[in-house]
């Protein structure tokens, strides 16, 4: 018995050094089992097809970013004078002050800013605006009238938008009850003296006829008493349908479509894109964004509505906001290439920026060089 496995064992030993040898023999003549061979093509070409899929088009849409901040913009392509910049709530609970105006008045002299969004809210979750929330609002129109003749202020309210049946802590377009607050709150700050009205409500999702109800009757009211509406809008699809990516993986919107960006230019007197916090790296590519958003907006927006392209004035980082991609020159460089090639000669657009206690003198040194005075004059 004992023999038997013996040779039984060495048996066994002299077959599997066999096999390793016959193997060792196959891979040096570059033979494959059959099986095996179609396993492994399989997963390469799996692999290849998702690298294709993956990689290609991020990098042919790298090349076209970057592709679209070449060239030089064209002379014409700089300020209409109908620039804006956000103000924060300082200017209007008493932190500021008017030595602050002065400095405000100061940097302004000689650009092409001529409103003032002030930010004057945030509204209640129910779309009121409680009057306790400016309680200095008097003292800076009065101070603005009195130091910046021409320049207009408009009373920038918001609130985080909420849709899901579950979401609490936000806004709920869907709510007839919110949105008459809302448009009460328009009339407010109207009759407090503010020369318009400007709402940034986000995030809002592209498609949304609520926030399209809500704008008509907005207009109405607002221009029966003298006032205009101004709006802060989310960026463009890049691609088409991109809008839908985000509203499913992250149940919200960061992209409209471009049909519904026209959509909402239609229904107010100025719309002030806010093209940063874009995710890019680098400024080659921040810069080219902003130029294809330049002539979506230019190519969606009606002839008789300001299109402002919002410039980055804070220097924040975070997987959103890369601050040393996203610069005010940057910017400027894409908003004057994508004004150039897509409608030149319109005399409704400008430039926003964001936001005025997170500035720098740098910045300040951009856009006036780069918008206010890009041939030096």
């Amino acid at each position: 018995m004992g023999t038997g496995a013996g040779a039984r064992q060495s048996e066994g030993v002299e077959k599997a050094a066999g096999t390793a040898a016959r193997e060792r023999r196959r891979r040096r003549l570059g033979v494959r089992m059959p099986g095996r061979t179609r396993a492994r093509r399989a997963l390469a070409w799996t692999a290849l097809a998702l690298t294709v899929l993956l990689v290609l088009p991020v990098a042919a849409a790298a090349s076209a970013l970057r592709l679209a901040y070449t060239g030089d913009p064209q002379p014409e392509a700089r300020t209409r004078g109908r620039d804006a910049i956000w103000l924060g709530h300082a200017w209007v609970d008493g932190r500021r002050d008017a030595g602050d105006l002065r400095a405000l008045k100061r940097r302004m002299a000689g650009t092409g800013i001529r409103d003032l969004y002030v930010h004057t809210g945030p509204l209640a979750h129910d779309g009121s605006l409680p009057a306790d929330r400016h309680p200095r609002a008097g003292w800076l129109l009065r101070a603005v009238e009195r130091e910046m003749p021409g320049v207009r202020v408009q009373a920038w309210l918001g609130d985080r938008l909420v849709y899901g049946k579950d979401q609490r802590g936000g806004l709920r377009l869907a709510d007839r009850g919110t949105r008459d607050a809302v448009v009460a709150g328009a009339r407010q700050v109207l009759a407090a003296g503010f020369d318009g009205v400007h709402f940034d409500l986000e995030p809002l999702r592209s498609g949304d006829g609520d926030y399209l109800r809500l704008l008509e009757r907005l207009r109405r009211s607002v221009h029966a008493r003298g006032g205009m509406l101004s709006v802060a809008a989310h960026q463009i699809d890049p691609l088409p349908g991109l809008h839908q990516v985000g509203e499913a993986t992250a149940g919200e919107g960061k992209w409209w479509s471009q049909g519904y960006f026209g959509q909402v230019a239609g229904r107010v007197d100025q719309i002030a894109l806010m093209s940063y916090d874009t995710w890019l790296p680098v400024e080659s590519l921040y810069g080219g964004y902003v130029a294809r958003q330049t002539r979506l907006a230019l190519q969606a927006a009606p002839d008789d509505v300001d299109v402002l392209m919002g410039l980055p004035f804070f220097h924040t980082d975070s997987m959103g906001h890369h601050a040393g991609a996203e610069t005010v020159a940057a910017a400027v460089r894409g908003v004057r290439l994508g004004l150039g090639r897509q409608e030149p000669g319109r005399g409704r657009f400008g430039v926003a920026l964001y936001v005025d206690f997170a500035a720098t003198a740098k910045d300040w040194t951009a856009y006036r060089r780069g918008w206010c005075a890009p041939d030096g004059s």
